[in-house]
């Protein structure tokens, strides 16, 4: 019981100290559809709790405001009512210190909770659920932060810049990890917490493949722009051809070219050149793909890549010490015991794998069942984790998933071929 009031409460600073260096306009503001302002990924959070915790359970409930239940509402239709996404920015009440006592008034009440009926094994169950989902906006949080500060001609930094190690002098030669497949076990298994997604654990054949021992990094994605690669629709599929030309893309997100040539890159650390042994980040699908082919590779498919990193799972403490930083190192990277670098605290890795229901796959009843199956059509699979990701949060079969012209999360690729 304590251990998961502990949590609780530190999951729950963590997410005001995330929004510690901003200024409530910096909270408030929307920058496109997709994303959602500061306050209201502090406020949904909150509203979780209230909505799915306090009031079927909590003695007498009253909600701290009842307009809350519709403006803070994301996409659970059973719940009721929602405020339309693309106009979160426009939310400009309640404040943000209206919004900082909501949590503050849920927190104290989920604790009281806690405290008198921690032991009851469904409410822990609704907790870490709960917890997870927070950590998950946690992420968002800065992505969309990022996306935000891009927007402005001034280029402002989030947070100052911590010196990183020198870069090598040239970047290791991208050796290959043979695999070889076969009959292999896929999806969430043991005692921890998973999400509805991850299970159930089932069997799925591999033929023999190899993964790139490190993710391509933002060097030899450079190469790829310098050789055409934006030019060239043989490296394209049809779809993300046609998304090229609409949207008049030649290059990744927050990207832009220096004047003394070469490129520089926006990033939570503001504008800094472009480091070329770092991971290549803020990648599409369609990039991914397209970079792979140019590349005579493809990406993984989600079951090789979780077969691969299947090793791996016990040196989850070093290979996750990186989580929570605000960008991606530069090389070297720790490497699992096959000589896999990378897996997890530096960027999502695109897979090919659609993402689908796992065979046996059930939605929970009522409203928290809307938290994953009903988004499962015209989306990608990604695996591993982000510099943006909370410490503690990534695991091996977590699935995140994007449409295939997503860019703005930590996004990026490590490159799969047959053998």
């Amino acid at each position: 019981m304590n251990d998961l009031l502990s949590r609780f409460a530190a999951v729950r600073r963590h997410s005001l100290a995330l929004a510690e260096p901003l200024s409530a306009e910096d909270c408030c503001a929307q920058s496109m559809p997709d994303a959602s302002p500061v306050k209201w990924h502090l406020a949904h959070t909150t509203w979780f709790f209230e909505t799915f915790v306090l009031e079927p359970n909590e003695a007498g409930f009253r909600p701290f405001h009842p307009a809350f239940r519709v403006l803070f509402n994301s996409y659970y239709n059973g719940v009721g009512a929602r405020h339309p996404r693309p106009q979160r920015g426009l939310l400009t009440r309640p404040a943000l210190v209206e919004v900082l006592a909501y949590r503050a008034n849920v927190d104290q009440r989920m604790q009281a909770l806690l405290a008198r009926q921690g032991g009851n094994a469904a409410l822990q169950t609704l907790v870490e659920l709960g917890l997870q989902h927070e950590q998950q906006h946690q992420e968002l949080l800065l992505t969309d932060v990022l996306h935000l500060l891009s927007c402005n001609p001034m280029a402002p930094a989030y947070r100052d810049a911590r010196p990183q190690a020198d870069a090598p002098a040239v970047a290791p030669a991208l050796d290959w990890v043979e695999c070889a497949g076969g009959l292999v076990e896929v999806g969430h298994t043991g005692p921890g917490f998973s999400f509805d997604n991850e299970l159930p654990r089932h069997a799925t054949y591999l033929a023999p493949y190899a993964l790139g021992a490190r993710l391509v990094n933002q060097g030899e994605f450079a190469a790829f722009i310098a050789d055409g690669g934006y030019a060239r629709p043989e490296l394209w599929l049809a779809e993300g051809w046609d998304w090229l030309a609409a949207q008049h893309i030649a290059h990744p997100l927050y990207w832009r070219a220096a004047e003394e040539g070469g490129w520089n890159r926006f990033g939570l650390h503001g504008e800094q050149p472009l480091t070329p042994h770092a991971p290549a980040a803020h990648l599409s699908y369609f990039e991914a793909d397209a970079y792979a082919r140019w590349a005579g590779a493809r990406l993984p498919t989600e079951a090789e890549w979780e077969a691969a990193a299947a090793p791996t799972v016990h040196l989850a403490p070093a290979l996750l010490a990186h989580a929570g930083a605000p960008s991606p190192r530069i090389e070297p990277q720790a490497a699992a015991g096959n000589g896999l670098r990378g897996l997890f605290g530096e960027v999502w890795q695109w897979t090919q794998s659609s993402y689908a229901p796992y065979p046996g796959f059930r939605t929970a009843e009522g409203a928290v069942g809307e938290y994953n199956g009903k988004f499962m059509v015209n989306q990608y699979v990604l695996r591993g984790s982000s510099c943006a990701t909370p410490a503690g949060h990534a695991r091996l079969s977590y699935r995140n998933f994007f449409p295939t012209t997503a860019r703005w999360q930590f996004s990026g690729l490590r490159l799969a071929r047959d053998v």
